[in-house]
């Protein structure tokens, strides 16, 4: 059991846990500091503004009247599940892999927090420029694109070890 935690990808968990904890105490701070709506512009291209997401990216499925509340929270609670899973079976190794499933982990496991205790994701980070605004996000979105965008590096600098160990090989 003790190797799951030295020679896995899981050893990658406390940078899950210290996303976890940056993401809901930004949150709290957002919804303890500021009224749902309200705006503080902090550049000319960003503001903090509070509001309340009850769908998924982009407000996907915000207006459906409450049964996505428990369907995005099913999806969160499952990938969580499949994370840890990909953790414990990710070579110490591979660590940019590892990295990215433990930030996807963190951001998965902030949003269903939020989810369960609220019904809605607390979003905060509002980026316009020119009239046109980007849908709000947190930190545990932002920890989510980082992983994804690390696994897809990986998957390139994988398949680029691969080919060359092939070129080599012949």
């Amino acid at each position: 059991m003790l190797k799951v935690f030295t020679e896995t990808g899981v050893r990658w968990l406390w940078l899950t846990l210290l996303c976890l904890l940056l993401d809901q105490v930004t949150k709290q701070w957002v919804a303890g500091s500021f009224n749902l709506y309200e705006s503080v512009n902090v550049l000319p291209i960003f503001s903090l503004t509070y509001v309340h997401n009850l769908g998924a990216a982009f407000s996907f499925l915000a207006d459906q009247g409450g049964w996505q509340r428990w369907f995005f929270t099913a999806i969160a609670a499952i990938a969580s599940i499949v994370f840890i899973v990909w953790l414990a079976k990710t070579p110490k190794s591979q660590r940019l892999l590892s990295i990215a499933f433990a930030l996807m982990l963190s951001g998965a496991l902030g949003n269903l927090i939020d989810r369960v205790l609220f019904g809605y994701v607390i979003d905060f980070l509002d980026f316009h420029w020119a009239g046109y605004r980007f849908p709000a996000f947190n930190v545990a979105d932002t920890v989510i694109f980082i992983g994804a965008a690390l696994m897809i590096l990986e998957s390139f600098i994988s398949e680029q070890s691969t080919t060359e160990k092939e070129t080599e090989d012949k």
